[in-house]
């Protein structure tokens, strides 16, 4: 999902999505949001990370045919860089400049929930969303019970493999168990005579938290444990499934199948890493970056324990809500619906094919929403079929915990898992230190 074909700039994660200082200098002053009488239209902003390329032309485009065809409420959007948004939506918050649509990470809606940032949908628009999208989505988009917004882009978490170098090491298809996986890891890595890691088997990466902590947590989730209990309030990963978890990684460190240093961004793409646990929007990037060669990827549900395990992955997502201090919600909700529940024709589209107009900005990038009617309508006209492993995912992901503390909770299990990793900690001392510092920061965000 990305603009860019530059190795590096693989995704909007990781992108400069930052706007001119001037822009952004005027983007954090207090709109002008009108009175609503003729000629003096209401005026919504909508504060995203949507800022380059195909993500910021994606959605200016819904954008504009709303401002078209509504006249008493227009919409206007900013951005900023996703690694600035969280503190952008805080510190314009306590400035009394927020804007009257957000679209956060849902990792941090616990928190702008108990910032008094996000306002609980009201009970018309928390029905559709409930009935509509997922369960994960709804999750998600949920704190305490309770929905703050319409879920947006879906992530689910798979396996990518590289469909040559299994069939080189005499592999027929993408491991389904674990067993299979570390004797797939093995055969497929490779060592120059210096020790020098040629192939990674499997891709473990300390690149960012979505190779560290989401293939983590896809596969913690594939032997049925959980990150954090379900109150919220104390971690669950140590426990059998997550001894189980670090252990199959513990042994692939050791064994020379995972090398953690490596970028698996920049590896996988050049035949580096034969198979990686990683979500789906990077089926776009890959696409772009690898030409011809896209045709060895392939895409598998992540490996479980063993045959009598169900099938479990990570999601993690977005969603957009409404500010607290909106001065005109029930308009901004009405945006929302008619951006994420009116189904629409689809452009190029077979004759009746209709789907939200949410739904057909996220496949136009190369991505998900958690609405699995949509994404087969849209998928089902040619789509990546790379893409389908992630929409099955989407009946059995398991959204990232989104408690106050999850921000920083993440934070401290990515540098535990780090240090297991790079043997500064054992399996018993990684789980100890993992299970005391999250216990700690979870409890006290309550």
């Amino acid at each position: 999902m990305t603009g860019s074909r530059r190795p590096g700039r693989l995704s909007r994660r990781h992108f400069a999505l930052a706007l001119p200082s001037a822009l952004l200098a005027s983007g954090c002053a207090a709109p002008h949001r009108g009175t609503g009488r003729p000629g003096d239209p209401i005026v919504l902003t909508l504060l995203s990370h949507y800022a380059s390329g195909a993500l910021r032309d994606a959605l200016q485009h819904p954008v504009d045919e709303w401002n078209a065809t509504h006249d008493r409420v227009k919409v206007r959007t900013e951005a900023v860089e996703f690694t600035d948004l969280l503190t952008t939506l805080m510190v314009r918050q306590a400035a009394g400049q927020g804007a009257d649509i957000i679209h956060p990470y849902c990792l941090w809606n616990g928190q702008l929930v108990r910032a008094g940032v996000l306002r609980p949908a009201p009970a018309e628009h928390a029905e559709e969303i409930t009935s509509g999208y997922g369960a994960a989505a709804v999750g998600a988009a949920s704190v305490g019970g309770r929905v703050y917004g319409y879920p947006t882009e879906m992530q689910t978490y798979a396996l990518y493999y590289n469909k040559r170098l299994l069939r080189e090491a005499g592999i027929d298809g993408p491991p389904r168990t674990w067993r299979e996986l570390e004797e797939a890891a093995h055969r497929t890595a490779r060592r120059d005579r210096y020790g020098n890691t040629l192939v990674q088997g499997f891709g473990l990466s300390t690149y960012d938290d979505s190779t560290t902590v989401g293939q983590t947590l896809a596969l913690l989730n594939a032997a049925g444990g959980r990150f954090v209990s379900a109150d919220g309030r104390n971690t669950a990963i140590d426990s059998p499934a997550g001894r189980a978890v670090f252990g199959l990684e513990h042994r692939l460190v050791a064994g020379g199948a995972s090398a953690p240093g490596v970028n698996v961004y920049q590896a996988f793409p050049s035949g580096q890493v034969a198979m990686v646990v990683s979500a789906g929007w990077w089926t776009e990037s890959l696409k772009e970056l690898m030409g011809a060669d896209y045709r060895e990827v392939g895409v598998a549900p992540v490996p479980r324990p063993g045959a009598g395990y169900a099938h479990a992955t990570l999601s993690t997502g977005f969603m957009l809500g409404v500010n607290a201090a909106c001065g005109h919600a029930r308009e901004a909700w009405e945006f929302l619906r008619w951006l994420n529940t009116e189904k629409a024709g689809v452009r190029g589209g077979r004759q009746g094919a209709a789907a939200t107009r949410m739904s057909a900005l996220q496949v136009s990038v190369g991505s998900l929403t958690g609405r699995a009617d949509d994404m087969r309508t849209l998928l089902g006209q040619g789509g990546d079929p790379n893409l389908r492993p992630f929409l099955d995912a989407l009946a059995y992901a398991v959204p990232e915990p989104n408690v106050p503390g999850a921000q920083q909770a993440k934070s401290l299990l990515r540098r535990n898992i780090e240090a297991l990793w790079t043997g500064q900690q054992s399996i018993d001392e990684a789980l100890r230190t993992t299970r005391r510092q999250v216990d700690q920061e979870v409890s006290r965000s309550w």
